[in-house]
């Protein structure tokens, strides 16, 4: 059992550091010294810190020219770029808020977010955003200025609250030019309690709520996550690189992006879109990369799927490296993550003839250390990838405690757990329920407007309720059970962690989606959506023609093989916790048709309603849908086919 952690004692502010300030700290120690990069017609161009400042002060000079006082929001709706951090800094160089938009979310979401927001200033990237912004813009009465970035298909547009980015500029260098130093007032009057940004919820059981995160907030989760020896090591500083492509109006990104460029120096790329990610990371080859785990489940699928493809001779060879990468894999495990003499010399024989080709195709030649975070990650996507010399450490937090709550530190990590808690933070289980606490300066100030939501948010004594069941590991390391309101209750009575059953599902190359059923139920039951590509090239190699993604996953041989990959689940499994019966999802889940959330979580109570019919037909006496049933299949059985073992 684990010891409750108080939250140290911090000292008083003595001058509020900001990232605005940081920015222009090194502008003015560093101006030609490059702070970021984007592609441009084909190009890495440079942007040096003195640039960067110089935007940030722009930006700030012409919101003030267009009436944005002290408290009042700023959105910004548009994929990584420059002026995402131009537009976040600037706002809070003026003492104002920035609230973020997904670029995927619908005009509906726009709407509600720029209501409950109440937002005055509303940056878009382009015609897309700029779209969804005029249809809802009559039910904001709070917005007055649309930006628009990119011009194409703009332009001409006749609309009162349209502004281009350059006219916006130039607005805040005339304002600059009558009142040199408004900015600098602003930002050294700015309070630690000032709120910084908006970060709203993904919204799995309900409406969004913005989490307000204050500049003392931020201020905490920079020392912290690099300063203080967390995730991010600084002593190389500004050598270190980052790809940029996350959202970053997620809490995860804004950290690994922004925070981290103004506490550590770091250079950040801009990938071009979230699908050049890959070809952007082989040119970039980040030193560190943070992903979900859907990017690193679909990093190791892209792998097999290039294997599969290779000539007889690559394949002998990548078959003899992931040997070498199993073994590497168990003994780094069973030491804490850290190598041994036997790991350092399979690695030594691995790399040039495996590792070396491996990871520098998919990007990783470089990194010196990665993180996942913000879901559950099975440990043997996490055991992969340490064998091919990338040491993944799962990290744990959330919005509401500014991402600080724990880390699996390098030598110290156990596969299967989110690590140790932060040092200096107040960190502990719920004696009832299990539920992790935590307490410390970055835990959030509440929901925007929403007291009543925010109080349900704390304990009586103030500790903040993060919603997560955990359990201790060896006293030292936090293991997530899942999700409270995610626990299924089987009508035996017997309390089920359906995470786990999920994530131990989608290590297989074919299962991109897994939905676990059984609340009040006999007998758990899955929704299952395929790994397209993944099954498409496994479909192909067979001659096994199909039209469409239904197609596909309806075909008798698709089923066999999905079939296959739940009994290798189930063998991992009591009895009860086994998957007796798994239905195919027509499609591919998205965040448009509400079936998922802007950061690619499910919502299951919508996916119920959507698959209704799929979920009663596994709970009746029909079989009406492509699916199976392994209620008969002993659980010990084992696939004979080379479907799977020729893949993974």
């Amino acid at each position: 059992m684990g010891t409750v952690m108080e939250p140290a004692a911090t000292a008083g502010d003595t001058g509020i550091q900001t990232v605005v300030t940081k920015v222009r700290d090194r502008a003015r120690a560093m101006p030609d010294t490059v702070a970021m990069r984007e592609k441009r017609y084909g190009i890495w161009q440079d942007i040096t810190w003195g640039h960067y400042y110089e935007q940030v002060e722009l930006v700030g000079h012409a919101l003030l020219a267009l009436g944005v006082e002290e408290g009042d929001r700023v959105a910004v709706h548009s994929e990584n770029r420059p002026e995402w951090l131009y537009g976040d800094l600037g706002t809070n160089a003026i003492r104002a808020i920035t609230m973020g938009l997904y670029p995927t979310n619908p005009a509906a979401e726009v709407r509600y977010l720029l209501q409950d927001s109440g937002s005055k200033v509303l940056i878009a990237e382009d015609q897309e955003q700029v779209d969804k912004a005029i249809e809802v813009e009559a039910d904001c009465p709070d917005l007055k200025t649309i930006v628009y970035l990119e011009p194409r298909g703009v332009r001409d547009y006749d609309h009162p609250k349209l502004m281009s980015w350059d006219d916006f500029i130039a607005l805040g260098v005339e304002h600059r030019d009558r009142d040199r130093d408004a900015v600098e007032r602003l930002i050294a009057s700015a309070e630690s309690s000032d709120i910084a940004t908006l970060i709203y919820t993904s919204g799995t059981t309900g409406p969004p709520k913005g989490a307000m995160l204050t500049h003392g907030n931020v201020s905490f989760a920079m020392h912290t996550l690099i300063e203080g020896g967390g995730f991010y090591d600084p002593a190389p500083g500004p050598k270190d690189v980052i790809l940029s492509y996350l959202p970053l109006c997620h809490v995860a990104e804004r950290a690994a992006t922004t925070w981290t460029n103004a506490e550590a120096g770091v250079t950040v790329h801009f990938a071009e879109s979230i699908e050049t990610v890959q070809v952007n990371l082989r040119e970039v080859q980040p030193t560190l990369f943070f992903a979900v785990p859907r990017i690193w489940e679909k990093m190791q699928a892209g792998i097999f799927i290039k294997m599969n493809a290779a000539s007889p001779l690559k394949k002998l060879v990548y078959k003899a490296g992931m040997g070498l990468a199993n073994k590497i894999g168990d003994e780094m495990v069973a030491n804490d993550g850290a190598h041994t003499p036997l790991t350092r010399v399979l690695y030594a024989i691995g790399y040039p003839f495996v590792f070396r080709a491996l990871r520098d195709r998919v990007g990783l030649r470089k990194v010196r250390a990665a993180g996942s975070g913000a879901a559950p990650i099975a440990p043997e996507v996490l055991k992969f990838f340490f064998g091919i010399g990338v040491p993944i450490h799962e990290i744990y937090g959330m919005t509401e405690n500014a991402a600080v709550a724990t880390v699996n530190r390098r030598g110290r990590v156990k596969l299967g757990t989110v690590g140790e808690p932060q040092p200096g933070i107040g960190f502990r289980l719920d004696e009832e329920t299990g539920e992790i606490l935590t307490k410390h300066p970055g835990v959030f100030a509440g929901y925007w407007n929403k007291p009543d939501k925010t109080q349900e948010t704390f304990t009586d004594d103030g500790w903040l309720r993060t919603g997560d069941v955990g359990e201790w590991v060896d006293g030292t390391h936090i293991k997530i059970v899942d999700r409270i309101k995610d626990i299924i209750i089987t009508a035996g009575g017997k309390n089920i962690s359906p995470s786990e059953i999920e994530n131990s599902l989608k290590t297989s190359p074919f299962i991109k989606e897994a939905v676990v059923i059984g609340d009040k139920k006999p007998y758990l039951t899955a929704l299952i959506g395929i790994e397209l590509d993944t099954v498409g090239d496994w479909a192909q190699r067979r001659k096994l023609p199909y039209t469409t993604y239904r197609d596909l996953s309806e075909k008798p041989e698709v089923l066999e093989l999905i079939q296959k990959s739940i009994i290798k689940t189930n063998d991992k499994f009591a009895r009860v916790e086994n998957i007796r019966k798994f239905r195919m999802m027509p499609k591919e889940l998205d965040h448009e048709d509400g079936e998922m959330t802007a950061t690619q979580k499910v919502k299951r109570s919508a996916l119920h309603e959507i698959f209704g019919p799929l979920v009663e037909d596994m709970y009746g006496n029909t079989t009406e849908h492509a699916g199976g049933d392994l209620s008969e299949v002993h659980s010990g059985t084992r696939p004979t086919a080379d479907d799977e073992a020729e893949v993974a």
